[in-house]
Order: C-alpha cells, then sequence, then structure tokens
C-alpha cells in the first residue's frame, strides 16, 4: 500500500467561513507591513462589549500576525456580565441562560480583528491596536455583538437609499486621583471607587483661565487623539468643576461609533498613566459635581447624490422631519440605549440644560432634540441632546437609525416646535431604568429592528443591574454610594 499523501495545511478561520472581503485582506497584508515596520513587540485585540466597554487579549506581535487571520478565542461568559462583572445568566446550565449550545458552559467565542481599524498607540511602547468583531466557532456571528447589531441598522438604512453622518460632543470629568484604593480591603466586587480632588473649581464656562489650568492636563488627551487619527474638533471647558468636553467632526456610519469606543477608552488610558481619573459616569456622587451628557448630531446622506437628504429651502426637509418624528416617537423606548445606567436618568430634570420630555425646537438647549441650520444649509441636522457619555455608541446610534426609520415609513409627524420646553406638554422621558426598560421590552420597532432576542438580553441584563441596585440601596433620587461604586471607573 503506497503512504498517505499529506493533508493540506488547513485553511485560516477567516478563510474558512469567508469572513474578509478583498478589501479586508488587503488591509491585513498592510497591518501586518505596519506590525513589522514600526517593530511593535505587541498588539492587542479588542472587541465592544454589551456596555461599550473594550475588553480584549495582547499578543506577542509575532503570535499577532497569524492571529489577525487565525483569530482570538475569548470566553463567551463576557457577553453574560453586568456593569459590575458580574455573570447575570446561569452559564452553566444546558444553553447558557441563552437557550445557545455555543453560550453554554463559558464556551469560547472568536475574535476576528477589522484590519481597517488598526492603529499604534501613542502612549504605550510599540503597541498595536484592533478592534474586533466576534464569532462562535462554527463561524457564526455572536448575536450579542454590538456592533454588528449597528452594521444591521446601517444596512436596513442603506436599503433604503441613505447612509448616517454622524458627529460627537461629549462631556466628561476629568479628576486628580488622591487614593486609588489598592488596598486589599477595598478590593471588594465592584472595587471601591478612587478618592479624587477637582483640577478645576467650575463654573466659568468656557473662559479662557479655566481652560489654562487645564491645559496641562488636557494636552496629553488631545495629543493622544491626534495620534489615533480620531476626527477632534475641539477641546472645551464646560460649567461643572473640572469638567470638560472633546467635539469631534463627522462620520459617516461605522466610524463614528468605533471613534466614540476608541476615544474613551484612549482618554481614560492616557488619563491613568498622568495620575488621573477620566469619569463617562453622567453624574459622579461628588459635591457639587454637575452632569455630563453626550449630544448626537445626525443626519441622512443620500447615496446616490450624496445630498443631505435632511437639508430642503424651506428649513427641515420631508425626510427629517419624518425622521424626527421617528426619534421622539421611540425616545421613551430609545432611552434605555441612549442612557444605559441607573445613574444616567437623575440628569433628566426641568431646566437643567438637559431634556426631561420627548420635544423638539429650532436651536433650542432645553429640548429632546434640537433642529439645526437655516433652510437651504447644506448642514441642517438633528441634535439629539438625552444620551449620557457611558452609552454604548453601536447601540445608541442603531437606535436612532431605527427609530427614524419608523418615522419615514409610517410618515410620523413631530409636532409644532416646543419654544418653552418645560412647559409643553408631551410624553415625558423614563424616570428611570426600570421604565425604560419595560419601554424597550414593548416597543415592537426595537423588537423588529435589534431582534426580539437581542432585546430581551439587553434588558436582562439591565433588569440585574437595577435588582442589586435596589437591594442595596432602594430607590433614591440622590447619586448613590453604590453608583459611584459602580460607574465612576468603569466608565
Amino acid at each position: 500500500m503506497s503512504p498517505r499523501k499529506p493533508a493540506k495545511t488547513s485553511a485560516t478561520f477567516v478563510e474558512r467561513h469567508g469572513l474578509w472581503p478583498a478589501e479586508q485582506a488587503r488591509l491585513a497584508a498592510e497591518v501586518e507591513r505596519q506590525i513589522k515596520k514600526n517593530k511593535l513587540e505587541l498588539v492587542r485585540f479588542s472587541f465592544a462589549d454589551q456596555h461599550g466597554v473594550l475588553r480584549g487579549k495582547t499578543l506577542l506581535a509575532e503570535d499577532a500576525i497569524g492571529a489577525l487571520r487565525s483569530g482570538v478565542a475569548m470566553t463567551t461568559t463576557l457577553l453574560a456580565k453586568d456593569t459590575a462583572h458580574k455573570s447575570v445568566f446561569p452559564v452553566f446550565t444546558p444553553g447558557g441562560g441563552f437557550g445557545m449550545a455555543e453560550m453554554q458552559g463559558g464556551a469560547d467565542f472568536t475574535m476576528v480583528a477589522d484590519p481597517a481599524t488598526f492603529r499604534v498607540l501613542p502612549w504605550a511602547s510599540n503597541t498595536g491596536w484592533l478592534l474586533c468583531d466576534i464569532y462562535f466557532g462554527n463561524g457564526k456571528p455572536v448575536p450579542f455583538s454590538t456592533r454588528a447589531r449597528y452594521r444591521d441598522a446601517l444596512a436596513s438604512l442603506a436599503k433604503a437609499g441613505f447612509d448616517f453622518l454622524a458627529g460627537l460632543e461629549v462631556e466628561f470629568h476629568l479628576f486628580r486621583i488622591d487614593n486609588p484604593r489598592l488596598s486589599p480591603a477595598d478590593a471588594t466586587w465592584p472595587p471601591a471607587a478612587p478618592e479624587v480632588s477637582l483640577l478645576t473649581q467650575g463654573y466659568q464656562y468656557l473662559t479662557e483661565s479655566r481652560y489654562d489650568m487645564l491645559d496641562a492636563a488636557l494636552e496629553p488627551l488631545r495629543k493622544g487623539i491626534a495620534a489615533l487619527d480620531l476626527p477632534l474638533r475641539s477641546v472645551e471647558i464646560e460649567l461643572g468643576p473640572s469638567q470638560c468636553e472633546f467635539t469631534f467632526r463627522p462620520q459617516t456610519g461605522l466610524a463614528a461609533a468605533d471613534t466614540m469606543i476608541l476615544f474613551r477608552a484612549a482618554v481614560k488610558q492616557i488619563a491613568r498613566r498622568n495620575g488621573l481619573l477620566a469619569s463617562f459616569m453622567c453624574r459622579p456622587a461628588l459635591p457639587n459635581a454637575m452632569s455630563s451628557g453626550w449630544h448626537l448630531h445626525q443626519s441622512l446622506i443620500e447615496r446616490q447624490g450624496k445630498r443631505n437628504a435632511f437639508a430642503d429651502p424651506d428649513g427641515l426637509s420631508t425626510v427629517g422631519t419624518y425622521f424626527l418624528g421617528g426619534l421622539l416617537a421611540h425616545a421613551r423606548a430609545g432611552a434605555i440605549f441612549a442612557t444605559p445606567t441607573i445613574n444616567g436618568y437623575k440628569r433628566y430634570r426641568p431646566y437643567s440644560l438637559a431634556p426631561d420630555r420627548a420635544i423638539w425646537a429650532r436651536d433650542n438647549r432645553g429640548v429632546m432634540i434640537r433642529v439645526l441650520g437655516e433652510p437651504g444649509e447644506a448642514s441642517t441636522h438633528l441634535e439629539n441632546r438625552i444620551g449620557e457619555p457611558a452609552a454604548n455608541p453601536y447601540l445608541y446610534m442603531a437606535s436612532q437609525i431605527y427609530a427614524g426609520l419608523d418615522g419615514i415609513a409610517r410618515r410620523l409627524d413631530p409636532g409644532p416646535s416646543a419654544d418653552t420646553p418645560y412647559e409643553t406638554p408631551a410624553a415625558l422621558l423614563p424616570k428611570n431604568l426600570s421604565e425604560a426598560t419595560t419601554a424597550l421590552r414593548a416597543d415592537d420597532c426595537f423588537r423588529a429592528g435589534f431582534g426580539g432576542g437581542f432585546v430581551d438580553y439587553y434588558a436582562h441584563i439591565k433588569e440585574a443591574e437595577l435588582a442589586r441596585f435596589q437591594k442595596e440601596q432602594g430607590d433614591s433620587a440622590d447619586v448613590t454610594p453604590w453608583e459611584q461604586k459602580e460607574y465612576l471607573d468603569f466608565f
């Protein structure tokens, strides 16, 4: 009997499952060249979890080159966790609490790098950085991937003939760390929040003097973000103590959400290396702290003519008007994606430059949706002021698309401009995360868009977070120590 011929070398994970189009394969080859050219020693592979927080592994450069195509294994339990990093699904039961064999027993899934996201980190020595998409071992996309859910929303929008254009306006706090709380007694689960002090006393909105006081702290953040090639537009001083705001030029599609993910991670990492705590928690439990918001500027671009579909000689176009109607109609259910934490609902207060009801107006900072742009102006767009800076950008932006498309499909009238925003009769935004979760479960538009399985999954995680809070704190209108411990350093 003649000897058996040696088996052919097996294809990589990416090749076996056809995960990359030709352009991705070309970019992967370029990433390999960049790793060698820059003599990188490490490459971080990361994916954004259900909370919009990066999780991942760091590989030595020689192994990272192969992992571009073979993927990197991660445990599925990461998708079962709430904001305390606690698993809230019974992962060791049949189906893992998800009714899916791939999710039980803490099995693995595979991170596959998106080569288009490759960066060299400016603050970590000889280190590269890649965002990833996630797949089960059989090559099927993980249905709880928020980046994938946003891609689905963009695809639905493309079928309607549009691309999504988004600009980011993000407020956050920057504190000096006085005590990192690293004694063994502080290593609770979640850990004790660091003790911090202010960099400025605040209340001098956009003044040169306050900016200059923060300049030394802001400079490494600005340089790091610029080195990542994120489209930073401005660095500003906000009203509150130790509060600032970064804004970004508009980007189309996936890029805008990726920018928010990378921006938050970069700011937190650079700040910590400089003895500072950057927090995207909406309202820290500190005396005199002000709430931070994330204002999402958005419009639709016609795929054929590349024209702004919201611009019109008479003001907001018909498409824009119906899109606005959809945002208002689904505001209560969509609040959970824009404001996913218990803490964030304490920002919805009347006469506070934050919205408390589902209304719109032209250039009025007290409403939920602010219409910007004069008649005929090419940059006409909507500013949604509902969001908190801790929101998962993939879910926040996807929710805008699904709500807006429903408004277009049903020709929803947003009603008249609300020029007295805190007195106009309208549906109130949810008062707390519990109301928001209930509204989400009952919303057919989001069930159709995200899928019922994803809506139930996300709601379950939020309900587990609520249950822990209510067990320890009950209902409180004030910011509690529980929230400080849960969110200050997590986001």
